[in-house]
């Protein structure tokens, strides 16, 4: 069975991080649609300039642009088997478009990592990125570390590129983007919230201790899906 795995929660929660992490050690693939989309205002794409102005305010991409990438991307064969999703459903009409999507592909595990907002300003005020490849600083160096690349202050160690703020984690924009979560982001929670799939897993510990949470309660949903499947368990 598919290990189709969705990660929930706001701006600064340490999604990005925790996918990479649990994607890589699980061998499937992270789709990040925030990564797709920067990909797309770097390579200067009609659809990434569209997508600049909108996430330099702060705001969402709209639904239908959102479901067309995503459709596609999991499309691709490396995503057959399971995938990690950062960043997608953000709205409840998304999450019933995945649903469609996936329907002969097995259930969602539905991880919420929740953050206290005082702890998310601070994060994202002081969150750095690469400014070459786009990755995190905690991303870039998870992926790092695992491909041994020596680390170098303020230096990427995916691909050795400066750290840089992103543009879109200024301080009003922080707080823009914190609004539009809660206004429509946040009803996803209690759109998932009944299904025996989800669980909730405190992203304000360590790293370590979140990634740990995060690796038990991606096992015990799967395993409820296996049951519900009637197939066993690996």
């Amino acid at each position: 069975m598919a290990l189709n795995v969705i990660m929930l929660g706001p701006p600064g929660a340490g999604k990005g991080t925790q996918a990479e992490r649990f994607a890589h050690g699980r061998g499937i693939p992270k789709i990040s649609t925030g990564d797709i989309l920067r990909k797309a205002v770097e390579d200067g794409t009609e659809i990434g300039g569209l997508v600049k102005a909108i996430m330099d305010r702060g705001e969402l991409v709209n639904d239908e642009v959102m479901t067309g990438i995503v459709r596609d991307r999991l499309e691709k064969a490396d995503a057959r088997s399971g995938f990690v999703l950062d960043g997608f459903p953000r709205t409840v009409a998304q999450a019933v478009a995945l649903d469609d999507m996936i329907l002969d592909r097995g259930s969602l595990l539905v991880i919420d990592i929740v953050v206290p907002e005082t702890e998310l300003v601070r994060r994202l005020a002081g969150r750095m990125i690469c400014a070459d490849c786009g990755a995190n600083a905690g991303e870039a160096a998870e992926s790092g570390s695992l491909a041994g690349t020596k680390a170098h202050p303020g230096r990427c160690r995916r691909c050795g590129g400066a750290l840089v703020q992103r543009a879109d984690d200024s301080n009003g924009v922080v707080r823009e983007r914190l609004k539009v979560y809660h206004c429509q982001t946040e009803p996803l929670v209690e759109y998932y919230r009944r299904r025996p799939t989800f669980r909730s897993v405190n992203g304000a510990q360590p790293p370590d201790t979140v990634a740990t949470d995060l690796e038990t309660a991606v096992d015990a949903a799967h395993r409820v899906a296996m049951a519900a499947s009637g197939g066993v368990p690996r």
